[in-house]
């Protein structure tokens, strides 16, 4: 067991940031989009950077995976630290890094079955100082998905105080309506994903479609031919079904993966 020495100001007040990445066969996929997401947060919540020694510890970690096993996920949390007592951080400070690695036993070349949906209840809060990040406090993302268990769906479609369509609880939404490929402009509050980074510059091109980012609704969904959702552990997921309303055209959903796929090989 490790103990994390306290006081701590992640455990205080969340004060920190995380990437959740996907290792193959001990490899990490995509580390360097995590880490320039990284120092963005670490810019934001003017945290030093510390990319490089979080850089070298993730090395050490690899070298004592098991790389016989195909999948597993790495969690890396950089923690503002200890501090004085208050908001107001130390002068000097001293972030820490945590990483936790844990097996997978999902074929990561399977794309997910098509996903059942709700509409989470609790609306995400406007803050454009903290949006794209990948920070820590996340009780809104904790209340949706104890709402997707109570309901037995999959996933949650997350809207903002505006009733404007943000993400999924733990990823990015995409939909296809016309031949336009559109997803959530992100200003005020949402993640900018790594696989949404991969899917606007890079795969949604090489299949021929340009995205979009646009302010969407629940009537931009519902109007919608088809639509899906992406994150590092899925890379993209199909979306099935969101209340009475179905989706069974993924065509393009199937086209992204395949780009995907090809990047394992």
């Amino acid at each position: 067991m490790t103990a994390l020495p306290l006081p701590d100001r992640s455990v205080d007040f969340g004060d920190g940031l995380f990437e959740t990445l996907l290792l193959h066969r001990g490899n990490p996929l995509f580390l360097e989009m995590h880490f320039t997401r990284l120092g963005r947060g670490l810019e934001a919540l003017a945290m030093p950077d510390c990319r490089p020694a979080a850089h070298q510890q993730v090395e050490q970690v690899l070298r004592t995976i098991d790389k016989a096993r195909p999948w597993a996920v790495m969690r890396l949390s950089i923690i503002r630290g200890p501090g004085p007592r208050g908001y107001a951080p130390a002068q000097h400070q001293h972030p820490r890094i945590l990483i936790c690695v844990t097996p997978m036993d999902r074929d990561c070349t399977k794309m997910s079955p098509a996903a059942t949906m709700s509409v989470a209840t609790i609306r995400l809060a406007a803050q454009p100082a903290l949006a794209q990040i990948k920070h820590m406090n996340r009780l809104e993302q904790v209340l949706a998905a104890q709402q997707a268990q109570v309901e037995q769906v999959d996933e949650c479609f997350v809207l903002d105080q505006a009733e404007q369509l943000v993400s999924v609880i733990a990823g990015n939404v995409f939909l296809v309506r016309a031949g336009e490929l559109l997803t959530p402009l992100l200003v005020d509050c949402g993640v900018a994903g790594t696989r949404r980074r991969l899917i606007i510059e890079k795969w949604a091109p090489a299949i021929g479609l340009q995205v979009r980012e646009a302010r969407l609704t629940l009537p931009d969904l519902q109007s919608a031919q088809e639509v899906f959702y992406s994150n590092s552990l899925q890379t993209v997921r199909p979306v099935a079904r969101l209340g009475d309303q179905y989706w069974d055209n993924h065509d393009v959903c199937d086209a992204l993966f395949r780009r995907y796929l090809e990047e394992l090989s």
